[in-house]
């Protein structure tokens, strides 16, 4: 049985190329880069060269690119360094769809004595830029943390125009950019952003490393102490292995940006094809201005998980929503927000591809799940 991958914003396949480039620095290039000598300073060379990869990939200096541990850690580093270097201000503007590393770590804030305001988004999933306006009124906001695309519907944010706002009022803006690099084009200088964390996993690089871009001369305090590292803005020995990945992963996804145009038609024909061949389906969000990889299907009355697992039982992966919070029988935040009626919304399948998945896959799915479809129906009629 062929495995269908259509869970691209969970984590994607790393790129051959990708593997291949850290193979040397897992095997014979382990020094460590800190080190003074030649044999060390090879490894500070990979990571300088994977950090020229990554600001090309979107749009910024060298110097403005900060390596951690993964998009959660990036999320962390930029919302709470922002927030220190921002006191006595305490308030923190986000939204209502964020992902669980930002929505969870505003509810932390708020425990340890920040005020967080989530502005609402529409049933398409869109941000309220009034309320955004309203909410940067005040002289006490530290910061605006707000997500470029969602990574459950795939839905973009106007991240341009939340960046003039926020220039207006003088407040950094964080994008969690996760989702949208390498999915679309990134120009961090255009847009007028003054932090975003970014993934490899989520284009093709490595677990376990991520970026976070820092505009030069923006006042941040670092997360995590403890040594030299990265200009003294995170302190600990570097995956150069996995830096080394994300590297290379950013020459591909820039590359291949191009391919992204083929990749939403194959995402508009299983999309329109789900809706034609199945009845009471709808697609949750909005259509026009999201991620060209993503679409997310509500089906009447069924439950996600149930569908879930029929599919992964005839090898095709897919997603309730955000991988994050699988195995939950109550639809996810982010629909909660957009009002999703809850009879569509507890059956809502999230469906992203990427740039290797291939028409005979999409074929293979939607001979699939119709059939898985009408299998639960059989047993829960719609009412």
């Amino acid at each position: 049985m062929d495995l269908v991958y259509l869970d691209n914003n969970a984590t994607t396949k790393p790129a051959p190329e990708v593997v291949e480039s850290m193979l040397p620095y897992l095997t014979e290039l382990y020094g460590n880069p800190s080190s003074v000598h030649r044999f060390g300073q090879r490894s500070r060379q990979a990571i300088e060269e994977a950090r020229s990869q990554v600001a090309r990939l979107i749009g910024c200096s060298e110097a403005e690119i900060l390596f951690t541990g993964g998009g959660t850690e990036s999320v962390n580093t930029a919302v709470r360094g922002l927030l220190a270097a921002r006191q006595p201000r305490r308030n923190v503007v986000t939204s209502t769809v964020e992902h669980s590393a930002g929505r969870e770590l505003c509810a932390q804030l708020e425990k340890e004595g920040a005020e967080v305001v989530a502005v609402e988004v529409d049933e398409g999933g869109t941000l309220d830029l009034d309320q955004l306006r309203d909410a940067l009124r005040g002289d006490d906001v530290a910061l605006v943390s707000i997500m470029w695309a969602n990574n459950e519907t795939g839905v973009l944010s106007p991240v341009a125009e939340v960046a003039a706002l926020c220039r207006e009022r003088r407040v950094p803006f964080h994008c969690d950019g996760t989702q949208a690099v390498g999915k679309v084009p990134v120009d961090v200088a255009a847009l007028g952003v003054d932090a975003m964390s970014f993934a490899a996993h989520k284009f093709h690089g490595p677990k376990g490393t991520a970026g976070l871009f820092l505009r030069r001369g923006l006042r941040h305090r670092p997360l995590l102490i403890g040594g030299p590292q990265e200009r003294g803005r995170r302190g600990g020995t570097e995956n150069v292995p996995g830096i080394v990945g994300i590297g290379k992963a950013a020459e591909l996804a820039l590359q291949s940006l191009p391919q992204m145009q083929r990749v939403l038609q194959l995402r508009d024909r299983l999309e329109s094809r789900i809706l034609e061949t199945i009845a009471d389906t709808r697609v949750n969000g909005r259509t026009d201005q999201r991620l060209p990889n993503t679409t997310n299907v509500g089906f009447y009355q069924l439950e996600a998980e149930a569908i879930l697992l029929l599919l992964s039982e005839q090898g095709v992966c897919a997603s309730a929503g955000a991988a994050c919070s699988s195995g939950s029988l109550e639809p996810s935040p982010v629909l909660r927000a957009m009002k999703i009626d809850d009879r569509y919304a507890h059956g809502a399948v999230r469906f992203s591809l990427s740039r290797y998945t291939t028409p005979a896959e999409i074929d293979q799915a939607l001979a699939i799940l119709p059939k898985v479809v009408q299998r639960l129906r059989a047993v829960l009629p719609v009412a």
